[in-house]
């Protein structure tokens, strides 16, 4: 299959009318920016940022892209949206993202992870033009048994907590959708699967990246729950690169799978504890391990196979371990010393290269 190189991505994305759902969230903004940079013309509908701060906010996007505030969960608001912009690419985002949270409320991590994701797919069957819409997932949608083996795209989906249950759930209604309304439509709906993105700018609650930059802006001690779970981590512009690609390849017609992941080589799945032991490298600080035997049910070993987005769409993950941890560490000290986060966000984005 060919390639497209730097300057003829910066060349498709000119002009291109794409729609991001999650816009205002951590991975939204992201990508948001980076479509910008591309010259695409990007439209959003999400909820009001839920953190203070907000990297939305801190990279001035809602003056640099058509913002729009709604919630997926409302079928005619969102149905809308996208007759009204008529986009060229989707990148569905918008989802509850946090697995304690969905302990906490497990009917509303449902309607907006599956019913939400139905009210997009059913949106996008009104277009009568050709689109290609990502639809963001997750590493947990696989029934994870906690083994080395590294999930590829055909094993069994599942999920112990309700998170990671409704994400499988959600590849359910897409693949449904898929065979049912868009084997011969100009849309095409591919799922990408994804998690345990890390980079500057993430400020959710109860995830340890967060927590660490809290924790060191404050003096305060790093509270580690899970210290021996393994996780693939990734920087946030490694996926997004890998949603890039796809698109592209999506809108002209490339012979793709209906699902890709996107993660780092196995050499860069490691334990939490090697993440908060490098954190502190970067920026000097101390961490207490504060397992607790009786905490909700967490994952302790999850790792993706991503030889099918390297043969398919050229995705090669670029940076390391090491080189993702001290880029994230690197935003969140300099930001916590006063330096305008746009600024840097932009200068990571331009050391990565072009998706």
């Amino acid at each position: 299959m060919a390639r497209l190189g730097s300057a003829a991505r910066m060349s498709f994305w000119a002009g291109k009318r794409v729609l991001v759902t999650g816009h205002t969230g951590f991975k939204g903004s992201w990508l948001s920016l980076w479509l910008i940079q591309l010259g695409a013309e990007v439209s959003g509908f999400a909820l009001e940022p839920d953190t203070t701060p907000a990297l939305f906010d801190q990279l001035g996007l809602a003056g640099k892209l058509d913002h729009r505030i709604g919630d997926i969960r409302t079928k005619g608001a969102l149905e809308a949206r996208v007759a009204e912009v008529q986009p060229d690419v989707v990148f569905h985002l918008a989802a509850q993202p946090l697995v304690l949270a969905s302990y906490e409320d497990p009917m509303a991590t449902w309607d907006t992870n599956v019913m939400g994701t139905v009210h997009m797919l059913d949106a996008l069957r009104q277009l009568t033009h050709p689109c290609a819409a990502i639809m963001i997932t997750t590493d947990k949608v696989y029934e994870n048994r906690e083994t080395e083996q590294p999930y590829s795209e055909g094993d069994r989906l599942g999920g112990h907590d309700p998170y990671s249950a409704s994400k499988a759930g959600c590849e359910l209604a897409i693949a449904s959708y898929r065979k049912s309304f868009f084997h011969s439509h100009p849309v095409r709906v591919i799922a990408a699967r994804a998690g345990n993105v890390i980079g500057g700018g993430d400020w959710a609650k109860n995830r340890i990246v967060p927590d660490i930059a809290r924790a060191l802006a404050a003096g305060d001690v790093i509270g580690v729950r899970n210290p021996d779970a393994q996780r693939p981590w990734q920087h946030v512009l490694e996926p997004l690169a890998g949603y890039l690609r796809l698109a592209e390849q999506a809108f002209g017609g490339a012979a793709l799978a209906p699902a890709y992941n996107f993660g780092p080589d196995p050499q860069d799945v490691r334990p939490v504890r090697d993440l908060v032991e490098g954190a502190v490298a970067h920026w000097p600080g101390r961490w207490e391990d504060r397992s607790d035997p009786d905490a909700p049910h967490e994952a302790g070993l999850l790792s993706l196979e991503n030889a099918l987005a390297r043969q398919d769409i050229g995705y090669t993950p670029r940076w390391t371990f090491d080189t993702c941890l001290a880029r994230t560490m690197a935003w969140y000290r300099a930001v916590h010393e006063g330096a305008e986060p746009a600024e840097i966000t932009a200068a990571q984005i331009a050391e990565f290269g072009a998706p």
